[in-house]
């Protein structure tokens, strides 16, 4: 039976790496990319008789080229086209980890959403509707907790749900970055699908968006598959930066970003996350707030602090002199 071939995506310190070990255990291997040094980590499990091979992908903010591990992410999901891509969220930072989830959606992969560390997140107070985000993002959303190994038999699920399906065909998402930019990369757009020009790897609106965002990547992809329109398109991004800057005073790329992170907080004040605190519950960073900003402890503290800070520079000067040793006079 032939392998189905999953790539997890996600933040550092997302989880991530916790839910690989989980899924392969002893069956993965660690190498780098060929000809770079990026790590490869590829493991294999089982799952009611099918076969996953399962790739992690370096850890990543973004899709665009900003560091050479969001270039080696994105070239696998374009050149692999895994059956999905299991995308690993913190789920007590989900704004912030939601913005690859976007970029997953614009460039049309086949997402899953892995809520996890659920149970970090309510000892917080914080609670996820995982139906309903999941209707909103139109894509499935498990809850998972990797480091116990759990939510990893759904998602293998979900992943052959998918499989028995056909494969899930993902439409790109259209997302507004306001009407300024939305007339340009339209604009480009157009001009990208009606030359065909690297749709053969990507949409044509993605394309158009990465021009905008200064892609190093794909603009150099550009230049060598179509010189003249390559050129075209960027002076298309010039004219929109110089607009910009006269009348908000910021960058393309600043634009796309506030723009996207006003797409998430849309999502979520829908009734995607209640908190509900424990009101009996301090965790240690409030307990040091407690004290620290103690009208009578906080300055005290303050000037223990300075007052050990000058005794240990004083002992180092000291020090100094002694491993020096006398100064002799000169003559």
């Amino acid at each position: 039976m032939a392998e189905i071939t999953i790539a997890l995506a996600g933040n550092p310190n997302s989880g991530k790496t916790t839910l690989f070990n989980a899924f392969t255990g002893a069956r993965q291997h660690v190498g780098n990319y060929p000809g770079i040094t990026v790590e490869k980590k590829e493991g294999l499990f089982v799952h009611n008789d099918r076969h996953f091979r399962l790739i992690d992908l370096p850890g990543t903010y973004s899709l665009t080229a900003y560091s050479m591990e969001e270039v080696v992410a994105r070239d696998f999901l374009v050149q692999e086209k895994p059956v999905a891509v299991i995308d690993i969220v913190d789920a007590a930072n989900l704004e912030r980890n939601l913005y690859l989830t976007i970029q997953l959606m614009e460039l049309g992969a086949p997402v899953i959403l892995a809520l996890n560390m659920v149970d970090a997140a309510a000892r917080r107070g914080i609670f996820i509707d995982t139906e309903k985000l999941g209707r909103l993002l139109g894509m499935p959303v498990v809850a998972t907790v990797a480091r116990k190994g759990e939510g990893t038999a759904a998602l293998a699920e979900t992943a052959i749900e998918i499989v028995s399906g056909g494969g899930r065909q993902q439409t790109p998402a259209v997302i507004s970055y306001g009407t300024d930019v939305d007339s340009a990369l339209d604009d480009m757009s157009a001009t990208i699908e009606a030359a065909g020009f690297l749709t053969d790897l990507y949409p044509a609106r993605w394309i158009a968006l990465k021009y905008a965002e200064g892609d190093t990547a794909v603009r150099k992809l550009g230049l060598e598959r179509d010189p003249r329109l390559s050129d075209a398109l960027s002076a298309k991004v010039s004219a929109l930066a110089d607009h910009l800057k006269q009348t908000m005073d910021l960058s393309p790329n600043a634009v796309i970003a506030d723009h996207r992170y006003g797409y998430i907080r849309s999502l979520l004040r829908q009734g995607v996350i209640a908190v509900r605190p424990d009101p009996d519950r301090l965790f240690l960073s409030d307990r040091l707030d407690q004290v620290l900003t103690h009208r009578l402890a906080g300055p005290l503290i303050m000037l223990l602090v300075v007052w050990a800070l000058s005794v240990h520079l004083c002992l180092e000067c000291g020090a100094g002199r002694l491993a020096r040793g006398p100064v002799r006079p000169a003559g």
